[in-house]
């Protein structure tokens, strides 16, 4: 797929309503929909609990915090790309300690052009982490299925005093018996035997 043909949902945080119109003109609602906004981290947390967003873009200082708490806790737990924008003052200080959570930062103001490139290297990295989530998808879904199966075994160990290897047949024949996955035969037996 080419990465045009992506469509990205953002959110804006910022106290400036002037910044997030600007910015608004650069986000083409053939590419980057829906667009939610924020002038808070309150706010932003508010949006972010109720939904993914794909790019999180910051315009800092916020009304009640600086904001870069906010923006490493979104790059730590989402697949979220996180732009956050920084007086020159501050930035250079920022940078070294965003850099390590994967966080972009710019200095403001900035140019179109440069938000544009921004936007090019946010979308980018997105795509990265998307690829990353669909290998690894496969892998936790067998480890969960690991997991659904031991916690099936260890009650039929625990309430039926089975060995393990009379635990894992009895799962085995009776998924193939019903014809049904050894899952769902693990999953059957935990709503039985689970107190």
């Amino acid at each position: 797929m080419d990465l045009r043909e992506n469509v990205y949902s953002v959110l804006l945080v910022s106290s400036s309503q002037s910044f997030n119109n600007s910015t608004k003109e650069l986000l083409l609602p053939a590419r980057f929909d829906p667009i939610f906004e924020a002038d808070s981290v309150a706010e932003a947390k508010r949006h972010m609990a109720s939904r993914n967003f794909d790019l999180v873009i910051i315009n800092a200082p916020l009304t009640d915090e600086q904001g870069t708490r906010f923006a490493a806790d979104c790059s730590n737990t989402q697949s979220t790309v996180v732009l956050i924008l920084l007086r020159p003052d501050v930035q250079s200080d920022v940078y070294h300690r965003m850099e390590e959570k994967g966080v972009y930062t710019i200095t403001k103001p900035t140019s179109h052009q440069m938000m544009t490139q921004a936007l090019k290297w946010m979308t980018t990295s997105r795509e990265r982490l998307r690829k990353l989530e669909q290998k690894t998808a496969p892998i936790e879904a067998r480890m969960e299925e690991i997991r659904v199966l031991n916690r099936a075994k260890m009650l039929l160990i625990s309430e039926l005093k089975m060995t393990e290897p009379e635990a894992h047949h009895h799962i085995e024949k009776q998924a193939m018996d019903k014809g049904i996955s050894k899952r769902a035969e693990a999953e059957q037996i935990i709503k039985e035997l689970a107190v």
